[in-house]
């Protein structure tokens, strides 16, 4: 079977485990269906997601134009604390900022490589910790904009890390850690306006499980640009990532805006 279309970030679904899909605009592809199977992944060309041209992608999917301009690609996407729609000030397009920033935001560790501080908004949940391949996470507050959550990870950030090592999560190399002890020990480090909403009685702890026949030992990463053509029977899926037999992972995220053929 062949499909062709503009890859976006795997679509999944929250079972035991994960069930994850590829979808293009004419058809989509169940993946979890093809482990232990041999998948060729051709690459074609570049399509920009925002504006639609076959320009090079430069980052999340966008061309270089696009990043530079796009609302949706604002420095407060990946820097929360930057927000400032809640003061009525424009970073690029205040109507689209308004809507993402101000509707309700999670704080939350998450444990994928180790225990990790992360922000996500609440229509997120658990998608946000499936796609960073976390094996286990917890919310600590709901905070009702992103400036808010955004000032919370600043603080615990001091105490946690803030992004995954990718190379042990998909290892899973990952260690045995009490994430309600943890949540019960850090109440203290939360900003003065986020404290009214600390989750003190809610233990919402999630446990996420991937299809994963076989954990690598060594990983290393498929570059669509050096390697247009590339054959491997798939392991594993985890976070946004493909796990071949080889130890070649594809990270479908980094790839958005790539023109592709996968044929199965």
């Amino acid at each position: 079977m062949t499909y062709e279309g503009v890859l976006t970030k795997m679509q999944t679904e929250f079972s035991n485990p994960i069930q994850y899909y590829l979808v293009f605009e004419s058809s989509f592809l169940s993946l979890n269906q093809l482990l232990g199977k041999s998948v060729e992944i051709i690459f074609l060309g570049y399509q920009c997601l925002n504006c639609g041209k076959k320009k090079k992608i430069f980052r999340q999917g966008f061309c270089y134009d696009c990043f530079m301009s796009s609302a949706s690609a604002g420095d407060w996407i990946m820097r929360p604390e930057l927000s400032t729609a809640h003061l009525d000030i424009e970073d690029r397009d205040l109507v689209y900022e308004k809507k993402v920033q101000l509707q309700p935001h999670i704080v939350y560790l998450a444990l994928s490589s180790e225990v990790k501080v992360g922000v996500t908004r609440g229509t997120q949940v658990p998608t946000r910790w499936i796609d960073q391949g976390a094996i286990e996470a917890i919310p600590i507050i709901e905070v009702p904009n992103r400036y808010l959550a955004g000032i919370t990870e600043v603080a615990l950030k001091n105490h946690y890390a803030d992004k995954t090592n990718w190379q042990k999560m998909l290892k899973n190399d990952v260690p045995t850690v009490d994430l309600l002890k943890e949540k019960a020990s850090l109440q203290h480090l939360i900003p003065k306006e986020a404290q009214d909403y600390f989750y003190a009685e809610k233990e919402d702890l999630w446990k996420i499980q991937y299809p994963v026949l076989n954990y690598p030992t060594k990983v290393s990463s498929l570059n669509l640009d050096k390697s247009p053509n590339f054959s491997g029977k798939l392991m594993g899926i985890k976070g946004q990532y493909l796990l071949f037999e080889d130890g070649t992972v594809f990270n479908v995220r980094t790839y958005e805006g790539y023109v592709v053929k996968i044929e199965v």
